[in-house]
């Protein structure tokens, strides 16, 4: 039976926290996965129209390790202003820019193409 104090969410998460601990390669993934959640609503927050998901790829992909799982850490609570600037920190890295420029820019082209008419 499970205590009052915990819920289904901290169970799981818990349980993720200990199947990651039995195999790296697990762990890594459930941490990007749980960073880039807190990235998404990041992005959608502070840059609303632009393409979410090719963002926050080149945002996870840039990140070290450590950066993605301090950024995981915000999954399921409320978003510190020190997550958001290590993301936009993140962000603004050349090679994030580059990615970013390779993989959202056809997308907003093609929204504003969309949107004059043309």
């Amino acid at each position: 039976m499970m205590s009052p104090g915990i819920t289904k969410l901290t169970a799981g998460i818990l349980a993720l926290g200990l199947l990651s601990a039995c195999d790296s390669e697990i762990g890594t993934e459930v941490s990007r996965a749980a960073a880039r959640s807190v990235v998404n609503d990041v992005i959608q927050d502070r840059f609303p129209g632009l393409p979410v998901a090719p963002i926050t790829d080149c945002v996870i992909d840039n990140a070290s390790g450590s950066e993605i799982v301090t950024i995981a850490s915000s999954v399921g609570s409320a978003i510190s202003d020190r997550t958001i600037g290590l993301i936009v920190d993140i962000a603004r890295r050349p090679a994030t820019l580059a990615c970013i420029t390779d993989r959202a820019a056809p997308q907003v082209i093609g929204r504003i193409l969309l949107d004059i008419g043309a």
